[in-house]
């Protein structure tokens, strides 16, 4: 496909995790792009991703950490676009090591912002969370806080050509740590952990995730929060199509986590318009939530609009995720 991407260099931070793992090979395969650099912390992770890509000069490995803004600045020289994937996510990890969470997910932002405009990076896409909107965890109150920086970094950038925009996800399927995954490990036996009953969740694919990327790219003025529109199902029922001989033990859930996700909330509404496949918030900041150009073909949602995965209009059936995890079955398998 034509892509604005097409002769760019882009790097990712975080890009040895399960996004980066995705994004590399599906942006290799649909654009011209010339280089992607991925930028990480841990050297295995690296050495394993590099072994996929032998032979193929455009994908380049760059170890460092966010929190390092010496080091941001040293590897965005030269680079044209930034996907920002890089945090601490894991709620309980979060919730027991605050200062380190802050660490990497809010000054990891600023400096990423700061490296950005000064290195004339041209644009960069911070990948956000359902848990960001409406925050009762750390993890959330942290991508919260990165969310408005990163909005923010367009009034900081002034003349500079530097651009910044947010894509928000709920549960990406597959992704380490999630749900599927885990079940998947736990499916031989004869019961398998429910938090609760009533839990449901956001259900978006990683290739979902990446195409949502390049649209930001493609789209972003600078400023919006891009939130795809995505089915929603009840924890439970993933767990019968996994496992449907498997008993649930009822285990409760744990500190920092949502019965149901939520993407938009009604804070939000004012400010978010709704596409064909996606909604867009935009800032209050400047009016830019009236701003022509980057609303484009958007029609407002109700005032008191709210998107969670309970209140959705679009349920994944037990069919449509077993014939996910069969064509995804080798991937899943792996060791967490």
């Amino acid at each position: 496909m034509k892509s604005q991407l097409d002769g760019s260099t882009i790097l990712v931070t975080g890009g040895t995790g399960s996004f980066g793992n995705a994004f590399v090979p599906m942006t290799l395969a649909n654009t011209d792009v010339a280089k992607i650099i991925i930028f990480s912390r841990d050297e295995m992770k690296q050495w394993e991703m590099a072994r996929k890509f032998q032979g193929d000069p455009r994908v380049r490995f760059f170890i460092g950490d966010v929190r390092d803004r010496e080091r941001l600045y040293r590897a965005f020289d030269s680079v044209d676009y930034v996907v920002h994937a890089a945090a601490t996510k894991i709620v309980p990890t979060a919730e027991y090591n605050p200062f380190e969470c802050i660490k990497t997910n809010v000054n990891g932002a600023m400096n990423v912002i700061d490296a950005a405009i000064d290195k004339r990076v041209k644009g960069v896409v911070a990948l956000s969370t359902d848990k960001a909107s409406s925050p009762i965890n750390l993890y959330g109150a942290s991508k919260l806080a990165s969310d408005k920086l990163f909005v923010a970094g367009n009034s900081y950038s002034g003349s500079h050509v530097t651009r910044f925009s947010v894509v928000r996800y709920g549960n990406v399927m597959g992704s380490r740590g999630s749900v599927i995954p885990f079940f998947m490990k736990l499916r031989g036996e004869k019961s398998l952990p429910i938090t609760d009953t009533r839990m449901t969740r956001f259900m978006i694919t990683l290739d979902q995730g990446v195409e949502l990327v390049w649209y930001a790219f493609k789209d972003m003025v600078g400023g919006e929060i891009y939130v795809k529109k995505i089915p929603s199902m009840k924890v439970t029922d993933i767990a019968n199509v996994i496992a449907p001989q498997a008993e649930t033990e009822i285990v409760g859930i744990r500190p920092g986590e949502k019965i149901h996700e939520q993407m938009v909330g009604a804070e939000d509404a004012p400010f978010t318009f709704e596409y064909d496949e996606y909604f867009k918030i935009l800032p209050s900041l400047h009016n830019w939530s009236q701003s022509s150009d980057r609303i484009k073909d958007g029609v407002p949602v109700a005032e008191d609009f709210v998107y969670s995965s309970d209140m959705n209009t679009d349920w994944m059936e037990k069919s449509e995720l077993a014939a996910w995890i069969e064509n995804n079955r080798a991937e899943l398998e792996k060791p967490l």
